[in-house]
């Protein structure tokens, strides 16, 4: 318990009190630019990107507390939230948005004049957020993890791993927006890999054990789970029920794999958000969204726990084996 509760004191003055200044820093210097952090996770589980979004607005010559302010919205995994959200960033004359994937949607659909920069999964063309990955357009512009269309490779390395499993499941958030496209092209890749594949839906925490329960039912064997700003908030829990339940599970974090699961392969989300708080600082400083062309986070992760592989009952091939950025023992 006091571990716990030093961890919310130190959370609190790295976020909590960074929020709480704006208003009185504003009040002396009236001119003080304003960022709108919009994300729709909790501010608990994504304190590590803010550190790497402000570390991006310090590139660029922004420090918030001195030169810059940051006001924090966050819509703890309940999407329905965001308009509102995005509403009161609007109210309070932000200079630029910063929003994750669902958030940078609802922003844009709020306002065609404010600048947002995203930090996305998914592709921003087909999210209708830019024209063009080199010519945005409009006023949003950002970076793009891809990290959904990474979701045929992690099938093919959980099949590389545990070559004798036939049915797997896909977990995804349904009121995420690349939901579809997610479970379309892992639909595709399990068919290509002769597998069969069950989606399952988990849209709140509630959710979890009903899902793990209906892949027992179904006889899932191995599990992908899908890209998604509140399942990424929920990924120590997720490692301990994939263990709980004796499922070798693959997932897009780091954070996964150090709780306890199996295998994280993905896109840096630091990497992803400091390149996006370099773009907020640049158009501070007076650059338009429709000229910055839309960044690739290309700093890519592959992950394995072998402690988690032994428990599961596992060897893991040297093949990926010597693929792997870091291994867990």
């Amino acid at each position: 318990m006091q571990f716990d509760q030093l961890k919310r004191r130190e959370f609190i003055t790295l976020i909590g009190g960074a929020a709480a200044w704006p208003l009185a820093a504003r009040a002396q210097q009236p001119t003080i630019p304003v960022v709108g952090f919009l994300n729709g996770s909790s501010a608990w589980e994504y304190a590590y990107v803010v550190g790497a979004f402000r570390q991006g607005l310090k590139e660029t010559g922004y420090v918030e507390g001195q030169n810059v302010a940051i006001e924090y919205r966050w819509a703890e995994g309940h999407y329905e939230r965001l308009p509102t959200l995005v509403a009161d960033l609007l109210s309070r004359h932000v200079t630029v948005i910063a929003a994750n994937g669902p958030a940078a949607v609802a922003a844009k659909a709020a306002t065609s004049s404010i600048p947002i920069v995203f930090a996305i999964g998914a592709d921003p063309v087909k999210f209708g957020l830019v024209a063009s990955m080199n010519r945005p357009g409009g006023n949003v512009t950002g970076v793009a993890l891809l990290s959904v269309e990474l979701g045929p490779k992690k099938l093919q390395m959980l099949h590389e791993l545990i070559p004798t499993v036939r049915t797997v499941g896909l977990l995804v958030n349904s009121t995420n927006p690349n939901a579809e496209t997610q479970s379309r092209d892992l639909q595709v890749a399990a068919q290509d890999l002769g597998l069969q594949l069950h989606v399952l839906h988990a849209n709140s925490e509630s959710d979890f054990d009903k899902a793990f329960a209906a892949m027992a039912q179904l006889r899932v064997r191995a599990l992908v789970i899908g890209t998604d700003g509140f399942l990424n908030s929920r990924s120590e829990q997720l490692a301990t029920l994939s263990m709980r339940h004796a499922m070798p599970a693959i997932f897009q974090l780091r954070e996964f794999v150090t709780a306890g699961g199996l295998m994280s392969y993905g896109t840096s989300l630091t990497d992803a958000y400091r390149l996006a708080g370099v773009y907020a600082g640049r158009i501070l400083k007076g650059e338009k969204p429709a000229d910055l062309p839309v960044q690739q986070a290309v700093k890519l992760e592959l992950i394995i726990n072998l402690k988690t592989a032994k428990t599961l009952g596992l060897e893991v091939p040297p093949t990926l084996l010597g693929r792997a950025d870091e291994v867990i023992e």
